[in-house]
């Protein structure tokens, strides 16, 4: 058999509910030379079933069933056995627009420095699979990714986002197993400081699905996990200025998303009271952060989506 140009990688865990979607995002893509690697992390819903039947109507689709581990040792078990030129990770309630890896495979050729790319996002919630109906779209920096891009804002967003070539991937040493939080940041970091280049580009390609209910907690994880792996490079970078950045970063998230007014608060007087210089270097990003955090608690959730998205 020929090899793929592609490996796509999606663990899934108890999502029966979108992972359909998610893959027919991948089986429409406009690069055809693909394979789809469905790494299942021990489901105790349906999920395995639904995913041999997705494998059944598709040959370019293959199913490991796993214990569970982890999303970490889900993502390592599938990017090690693929057999494609670059690898590009996706999560089981994302979607991808259908040039994504069209896309990437150009991007790759007009630049083979490039060890991994990424691309704009949209951030989903209750627009269907429409990206271009999304209210708020990251940004994408014009050079490439340096430590504090990684450990602060991290542009990347999501690791349904990246691509990398197997040669990058296999150097690295994976995704740190155990960590359910900033996993794809610490493997973004650990990249970087190897002295790898990753760009992106500024397109929007994927659709990332913000679920309200569990925010909170999760953007808390979220930090709890980040504080973790910042220790490990603590001589590397100006700690204070990334705090900034990242909680300035989540308190939008919190915004955006409608989950509970008072947590884009904390992260965004956190951010401040770390490092004003950082917080508020995009003047316009920084202000806006901080007066809709602030005012969040007096608004409708559906107000302050709107305004502050």
């Amino acid at each position: 058999m020929t090899r793929p140009r592609f490996s796509v990688v999606i663990p899934v865990y108890n999502a029966a509910d979108s992972i359909e979607e998610t893959v027919a995002s991948v089986l429409c893509q406009t690069e055809p030379h693909f394979e789809l690697w469905l790494i299942d992390d021990g489901s105790t819903d349906d999920s395995l079933a639904r995913l041999q039947a997705l494998k059944a109507r598709d040959a370019r689709i293959r199913v490991l069933a796993l214990a569970n581990g982890g999303v970490a040792a889900a993502r390592n078990a599938g990017a090690d056995r693929a057999e494609g030129e670059w690898i590009a990770f996706l999560d089981a309630d994302d979607v991808w627009h259908p040039t994504k890896l069209e896309r990437h495979w150009q991007h790759h050729r007009q630049a083979p420095q490039l060890d991994m790319s990424f691309a704009k996002i949209a951030f989903l919630l209750g627009e269907g699979t429409d990206l271009a109906r999304a209210q708020t779209v990251s940004t994408v920096p014009r050079e490439a990714l340096t430590l504090e891009d990684v450990l602060g804002e991290n542009p990347v967003c999501t690791s349904s986002n990246l691509v990398v070539s197997r040669e990058c991937w296999r150097a690295s040493g994976g995704f740190r197993r155990g960590m359910q939080y900033a996993e794809d940041q610490e493997w973004l970091a650990r990249v970087v400081k190897q002295g790898r280049h990753i760009r992106g580009m500024d397109v929007l390609l994927v659709g990332y699905r913000l679920s309200a209910g569990g925010l909170s907690a999760n953007l808390r994880a979220m930090y709890d996990g980040w504080q973790q792996l910042t220790r490990d490079y603590a001589a590397d970078f100006d700690a204070a200025a990334a705090r900034a950045l990242y909680c300035r970063y989540l308190a939008r998230r919190a915004l955006r998303a409608g989950s509970s007014p008072w947590l884009a608060p904390r992260f965004a007087l956190v951010g401040v009271a770390n490092s004003p210089q950082a917080f508020f270097r995009d003047r316009r990003r920084g202000l806006m952060t901080l007066v809709g955090s602030l005012v969040s608690p007096l608004l409708p959730r559906t107000l302050r989506m709107r305004l502050f998205a």
